[in-house]
């Protein structure tokens, strides 16, 4: 296997499967003197997406529903 110009090398399928290793998946490298490791980079959790917006406007707007929890789900069965 050979590394080419752009410093790229190929994976084997075998071994990225099973290492886990997904398309996206971010990795790092790790050399200790003599060897070099690629191993899967520790995810951050993201605070930037949508999702985590969603969650900041419902915690920063808590709801004013004048029902209680038993008139809601009472709701949702068709009690």
């Amino acid at each position: 296997m050979r590394i080419t110009t752009k410093g790229q090398v190929t994976i084997p399928a075998d071994i990225r499967e099973q290492a886990g290793l997904l398309p996206h998946t971010e990795v790092e490298f790790q050399f200790d003197g003599t060897d070099v490791r690629i191993v899967r980079a520790a995810s951050p959790r993201r605070t930037d997406g949508r999702g985590a917006r969603v969650v900041a406007n419902l915690k920063a707007h808590p709801g004013d529903v004048p029902m209680s929890t038993e008139a809601i789900m009472a709701l949702t069965r068709g009690d």
